[in-house]
């Protein structure tokens, strides 16, 4: 566990994220320190499997705090994000006053009763909430662009408030602000409104060395052939014009796939034996294969 203080610079974060198998670059290392000096969300945008998640889990692993997600989706509402009453434990739980009352001859007092039902112990605190009564904590909103304009607008007031109010128990406040990590695949644009409040960052896929060293990291026992013929042919796929280019995981587990089948270098066998490792889509695969002898030429 690594206190946010005790990280000096970029540098420190680099090396921090490092340990835990995340291989940053001097820019991102440089935003995620800024966000954790600073106490600014963090809006992570770039294509899908450049390591937007992962950062928010890897951050969450050098603070020895929890990773709180939000998964973001068409029609998410504050509710979803926030929190619900438990209705199954409030219905059991008047059942067992009235049977009380009934048992005891008293008659039952109808405001004293409401006022129960909406306790603490029947609160289910969704992701948000859950950040902010976590003490550290990081918050993951992933792919935020796929919320709507509401949401967004829900989202700037627990931002800048880091608190929020439930009407039956009143306002919420962290004591610690959690990290907060928004990521978005930039299917829309997110307003302007919501950057202006984090600090941003644009996340590429990684070059060709920094790859090889992320395939090394994760999988030591990987030689370092196998590695750098991997990492070359995906990038020479997301070359090409894919529906769902390759991401960094998919890089590891073809990878790992490739292992698997005990193969000790990649060629026009195992390439074709492991494709569905990486690429995900048959329009994908069949142009891949049309074009495996490019792809696999040292």
């Amino acid at each position: 566990m690594t206190a946010a203080s005790d990280l000096a610079g970029p540098d420190d974060v680099s090396a921090a994220l490092g340990r835990t198998g995340y291989l940053a670059d001097s820019g991102l290392a440089s935003a995620a320190f800024l966000a954790l000096r600073m106490g600014r969300p963090l809006f992570c945008e770039g294509e899908p499997g450049t390591g937007k998640t992962a950062l928010a889990q890897a951050l969450a692993d050098v603070l020895g705090a929890p990773l709180i997600r939000l998964q973001c989706h068409e029609g998410i509402d504050a509710a979803q994000a926030l929190y619900d009453w438990d209705f199954p434990r409030q219905l059991l739980h008047l059942r067992t006053v009235e049977a009380a009352a009934s048992a005891s001859g008293t008659a039952l007092d109808a405001d004293a009763t409401e006022a129960s039902l909406y306790d603490r112990r029947f609160l289910l605190a969704r992701p948000v909430l859950q950040a902010l009564q976590t003490t550290p904590s990081v918050l993951l909103v992933d792919e935020v662009d796929r919320a709507d304009d509401e949401f967004e607008a829900f989202l700037l007031e627990v931002l800048a408030e880091n608190s929020v109010t439930i009407p039956e128990v009143g306002v919420v406040k962290a004591e610690t602000p959690p990290l907060v990590v928004l990521t978005s695949n930039r299917t829309r644009e997110v307003h302007d409104a919501l950057k202006r409040r984090c600090l941003y960052l644009w996340l590429d896929h990684p070059d060709l060395v920094r790859e090889v060293a992320i395939l090394k990291s994760r999988m030591p026992q990987l030689s370092t052939e196998l590695a750098e013929q991997v990492a070359q042919a995906v990038h020479r796929l997301r070359g090409l014009d894919l529906l769902k280019p390759p991401g960094v995981a998919e890089t590891l587990d073809w990878a790992a796939a490739l292992e698997l089948i005990g193969a000790r270098h990649l060629d026009l066998e195992s390439a074709t034996a492991t494709l569905g490792a990486v690429l995900k889509y048959r329009e994908d695969a069949d142009r891949a294969r049309d074009a495996l002898d490019a792809l696999l030429a040292s």
